[in-house]
């Protein structure tokens, strides 16, 4: 434990992200809930649900919406109780599951991919205000937007909390106008369940793409549940906020795109005429997406890096992010969530598998700190995940982000039997 208390004296930052929470730094499950709802309400995950729903009967859609959200919502919620349980972000509990080397690894992986959806919800919200404004130029948008919303991320999680019920009541305005824009259209419920999709995708790639959206994020849940009291209560209240918030997100983004045949949900804003207003609830709303990736990119350089302050790391980040999305790479999302797909999954299946298989639920905040280079073990469950979730993509056999998790959560205690195994006869 002199590694923890050791840690916790560093602390520069008080969002803890070289160290584990203190109880005493535990806040109220209401604020847990906003933000991690905030952290829910993202609008690239509308933009998913509209190129499924385009493909699909709206009833098969509304099927695999809910098998997508309830995949996240018990993948996220487990993630959630492991950092609740120990207080340590997501990438302190993997360099305990994967060793000190490896963590580096997760810290590159989740930290990158943040950065990466920082851009590409820049780009969204420079396309959106350009559209709204008639501007040929918008790289200046995604430029200031991008510093602007790093700033709630660099306070921290009270900065994070704030901006999430600011957010969460307009982003839910913006869902029902579409919602009923589109029973206008379709001649109300029976009408859109009467759509017939275009075709052209399956359903185990409609279901990696709509957990692809968020999978990232997701596995990185733990960033703001270890501020919860409990484990216990971490995972209920993120099972919950995941199942209703994730499936409003598909669901809504869904509608619009089947009522109109339009799968791009800011052209969908266009053909409603709701770009005006409606851009200022979706600014509210890309705000509280980015926030929380800077917030998740900064404690990812902070354990990259052994700095006990995450700021230095969310100034980089954020830099990065608004080059990706004024060079235009930003739009090359579908790509980016397919790889999304294969490796982020099964990181987070062996930091499942490893915590409530291996160590039985036992908080592994001892290890803190005293991790070894490699945990072979962790390791070798992740890489089966990769190697699953890499087969399914590439013959498309069913889910290849569900396929990692599962694979990862299970190889975790045969690696572990085995690791055990070979030290002993060593």
């Amino acid at each position: 434990m002199s590694a923890i208390r050791t840690a916790e004296s560093e602390v520069v930052d008080r969002d803890y992200p070289l160290a584990p929470v203190p109880q005493s730094a535990r806040r109220r499950n209401a604020s847990v809930i906003i933000v991690i709802v905030g952290f829910l309400f993202f609008t690239p995950t509308m933009l998913a649900a509209g190129q499924v729903a385009v493909a699909f009967p709206f009833a098969q859609f509304v099927g695999l919406a809910a098998v997508a959200a309830g995949v996240l919502a018990v993948y996220i919620a487990l993630m959630g109780a492991v950092s609740a349980r120990t207080g340590l972000t997501t990438v302190l509990v993997a360099r305990v599951v994967f060793g000190r080397l490896g963590g580096k690894w997760a810290s590159v992986v989740l930290g990158g991919t943040q950065i990466g959806w920082y851009g590409i919800t820049l780009a969204t919200l420079a396309d959106l205000m350009g559209r709204a404004l008639d501007l040929d130029v918008t790289w200046p948008i995604a430029a200031v937007g991008g510093v602007l919303m790093a700033v709630t991320a660099y306070v921290g999680m009270k900065g994070v909390e704030l901006l999430s019920w600011i957010s969460v009541p307009l982003m839910l305005a913006l869902c029902v106008w579409v919602l009923v824009l589109s029973f206008e259209e379709t001649g109300g419920a029976a009408g859109l369940f009467a759509i017939d999709g275009l075709g052209g995708m399956s359903s185990g790639a409609a279901i990696t793409l709509m957990i692809g959206t968020f999978v990232s994020g997701g596995t990185q849940i733990g960033n703001w549940t270890r501020f919860a009291r409990s484990g216990r209560i971490a995972l209920v209240v993120t099972v919950v906020s995941v199942l209703l918030g994730q499936f409003a997100m598909l669901f809504f983004g869904g509608v619009g795109a089947a009522a109109f045949g339009q799968g791009d949900f800011a052209e969908l804003l266009v053909a409603l005429g709701l770009i005006g207003p409606g851009l200022v609830l979706l600014v509210a709303n890309l705000w509280t997406t980015n926030d929380n990736a800077a917030y998740a990119y900064g404690v990812a350089g902070s354990e990259l890096f052994g700095k006990p302050d995450k700021r230095p790391f969310v100034i980089a980040g954020t830099v990065l992010g608004i080059a990706i999305a004024v060079s235009g790479l930003g739009s090359q999302l579908v790509p980016f969530l397919a790889l999304l797909g294969v490796v982020i999954p099964p990181l987070g299946g062996a930091i499942i598998g490893m915590f409530f298989l291996v160590w039985r639920g036992r908080d592994p905040q001892v290890a803190y700190g005293t991790e070894p280079l490699i945990r072979v073990s962790g390791i070798a469950a992740y890489l089966a995940g990769i190697a699953a979730a890499a087969i399914g993509t590439a013959f498309d056999l069913g889910s290849p982000a569900v396929q990692g998790i599962l694979v990862a959560f299970v190889a975790a205690p045969v690696a572990a039997a085995i690791e055990r195994r070979v030290a002993n006869r060593a």
